[in-house]
């Protein structure tokens, strides 16, 4: 089964990308589901469906045509296939602090469940293999983090924290019952939450296998959304998510420069593109022109993906190595630079504030540092192996 994840700042396209990818799947013969993991759902409206097939879907996979369907996930549901016991006390908790019964019941759906209800579906959907390809269009940036981290979160939580926790409130629940109505989760709380874990067992290893899973990463020729962008790029590294592109989205057609008030915003976007290519290389980038009209429907949706993909095969995966990583050493961190066929004489170094930029010749490349890193100086480099290695102390 093959996984593809669309990431990106809020407002970029990414819905719509995923929609004219899985419509172009589906016409090559793939059996392909695509997943709205935003709670501002608008995949339904990619394909143009009405409110009234949309709300009678309850979340679950809902037809387009042959070999095609969507999913919105409505995390009110999935609370009561999944969550029930967990949110019941949750619930519970916050009515007796006096909150409202409304307001008990909005706060009982706590960050975080969009996303690990979400990642439920994509382990379940990887076992069954009743698609050939899964897509998920991912909510923006942050919580997009969130939802590719989760899994070693949670892993840490029931190793560490879990059983230590159910012991600790098992021997503390009729002391405090005598002192206080608090409630205290019972055990059906704690087996709720170790059988929601054993259906999650796995998927951290689904997501980072770059043979099945990659993220494209869809972003604009401007500044705040390419900066947002390399972040992304930076963090996916370093969980371990294979990014195989970046798409670049809405690029003013050269058509269109007779106009002084486009020539000027499509000067502009030649610089950004310019710097999105330097950013990301070498992973593939590619550029899709504004279109005249919204983009919805399944004409639509197959004229974009045309100009997308072109001939190529979507679920194929376009780069799958890492273009840098960062090591932990005693001393400080090393960073590693994949640069094959480099030779010492052709490349140079220059430290910013928030990245190392490494020129090979006529080419560079800029690589985002984590906060942690970003202190730190460069006491010097290396070519060994295919990689450029800097160390930094």
């Amino acid at each position: 089964m093959r996984i593809i994840l669309f990431s990106g700042k809020g407002g970029v396209g990414k819905t719509t990308l995923s929609a004219a990818t899985g419509y172009k799947l589906s016409e090559l013969g793939y059996r392909t589901l695509i997943v709205s993991l935003d709670p501002a759902h608008s995949l339904a409206d990619a394909f143009d469906l009405s409110e009234g097939e949309r709300l009678s879907a309850k979340g679950l996979p809902v037809k387009i045509k042959e070999n095609l369907y969507i999913q919105e996930i409505d995390v009110q549901e999935e609370i009561d296939r999944y969550w029930g016991d967990v949110y019941r006390f949750l619930e519970i908790l916050f009515n007796t602090t006096g909150l409202d019964e409304i307001v008990a019941e909005e706060l009982a759906i706590l960050p975080g469940m969009e996303e690990v209800t979400s990642l439920l579906y994509v382990n379940k959907y990887y076992r069954d293999r009743d698609f050939d390809v899964l897509i998920l269009d991912l909510p923006p940036t942050g919580e997009s983090l969130r939802f590719v981290s989760m899994p070693t979160v949670l892993k840490w939580y029931m190793k560490k924290v879990f059983k230590t926790e159910r012991l600790v409130i098992r021997v503390a629940r009729p002391v405090v019952g005598r002192i206080t109505d608090v409630p205290l989760p019972d055990d059906t709380y704690f087996k709720a939450l170790e059988n929601f874990y054993e259906k999650l067992k796995g998927v951290d290893e689904v997501l980072t296998d770059p043979e099945t899973t990659s993220v494209r990463i869809v972003t604009n020729p401007e500044k705040m959304v390419v900066r947002e962008s390399q972040r992304a790029f930076m963090y996916f590294n370093l969980f371990g998510v294979n990014v195989d592109a970046v798409i670049v989205n809405r690029i003013i057609p050269g058509e269109l420069e007779d106009c002084s008030f486009l020539r000027e915003w499509s000067g502009i976007q030649r610089e950004y593109l310019r710097e999105i290519e330097a950013f990301f290389s070498p992973v593939p980038v590619l550029k899709v022109p504004l279109l005249k009209g919204e983009v919805f429907g399944e004409d639509r949706l197959k004229e974009l993906a045309s100009l997308i993909y072109g001939d190529r095969d979507p679920s194929e995966v376009f780069f799958k190595e890492k273009p840098y990583e960062f090591v932990k050493e005693e001393e400080g961190y090393l960073v590693k630079v994949k640069a094959p066929f480099v030779s010492k004489e052709t490349v140079s170094l220059l430290k910013g504030e928030e990245e190392i930029i490494v020129r090979v010749g006529n080419f560079k490349s800029h690589i985002l540092l984590p906060r942690k890193l970003r202190k730190l100086e460069p006491k010097g480099a290396k070519i060994e192996d295919g990689y450029i290695k800097i160390r930094l102390s």
